[in-house]
């Protein structure tokens, strides 16, 4: 993505937050998250240029060409391996009793040959739970939710109460389009599957979201290692470097003809929203 559009992402997202009090964490909270709806923005909008509306996507995602730069961290870097999983004829009680003991709200469900065929979640457990409470508390239930409830409540195995298909992604996808997937499907889990569409492991959006954004630290000190330093052969003392939400600061004296092209390295970092330049030509 352009640093052009990368910055417009980050200000559209940031538009979208509501305001309030915040808690004494909130605030680093609210700027890891915003920079995460903005490269998960600025990668929809890449989708939205190159392709026209389509339906909400189910099934493997078909990995994009290769284009030229350094490799994006892709999936299987980043995935939980080996991944919890339920055939299609677990019982009702056994799919609750997994999603307690290994913490998660939703497990794929596989065939005997380990090919993802349905997600079943806390939310098909609940569906199912709701409709037989309801059918002792007449009026519970709206006659609508009732009927679009019903069918699910008859299922007593994964098979029956799975939502299907299963939204996935290859090992090979890279991290920014599984997140694009996440946030569009609405989604906190993604079975991850080879070309056979055989389970290979899980990804949470938590380890999406670490892996797309950096704090501003880590850019800071990727700044002055690799591009000051290393680079471009600067003294520490020679360039001052602060970074504020993704925003880089840069002062000092620099020779008249690196400037720019030390400041097309610097937004080219992963993260970086924008350069202020206040550097001094010598």
């Amino acid at each position: 993505m352009s640093e052009r559009d990368h910055h417009a992402a980050g200000i559209e997202a940031r538009r979208a937050v509501p305001g309030g009090k915040w808690r004494p964490d909130e605030e680093h909270r609210q700027d890891v998250l915003l920079r995460y709806l903005g490269a998960v923005a600025s990668v929809s909008a890449a989708h939205a240029a190159e392709n026209p509306p389509a339906p909400e996507p189910v099934g493997p995602v078909l990995e994009r060409p290769h284009r030229e730069g350094p490799a994006p961290i892709q999936v299987r870097d980043v995935m939980d391996v080996p991944a919890i999983a339920v055939r299609g004829d677990t019982p009702f009680l056994e799919i609750a009793r997994t999603l307690s003991r290994e913490h998660v709200n939703a497990v794929p469900v596989v065939d005997a040959e380990d090919r993802v065929v349905g997600m079943v979640s806390e939310s098909d457990l609940l569906a199912k739970a709701a409709v037989e409470a309801a059918q002792h508390r007449p009026g519970a239930l709206s006659r609508v939710r009732r009927r679009r409830l019903f069918e699910k409540a008859q299922g007593q195995t994964a098979q029956t109460l799975m939502t299907s298909p299963a939204v996935t992604v290859y090992a090979g996808t890279p991290v920014a389009e599984a997140a694009w997937l996440a946030a569009h499907s609405r989604i906190k889990r993604l079975p991850v599957v080879d070309h056979k569409g055989r389970l290979l492991g899980v990804v949470h959006r938590l380890a999406l979201l670490q892996t797309l954004v950096r704090d501003d630290a880590r850019i800071r000190e990727e700044i002055e290692t690799r591009v000051l330093r290393r680079e471009f052969g600067l003294r520490d003392d020679a360039v001052q470097v602060t970074v504020d939400n993704g925003v880089v600061r840069l002062s000092g004296r620099v020779e008249h003809g690196r400037i720019p092209q030390l400041i097309e390295e610097i937004r080219e970092i992963d993260d970086v929203t924008e350069v202020v330049d206040r550097l001094t030509a010598v």
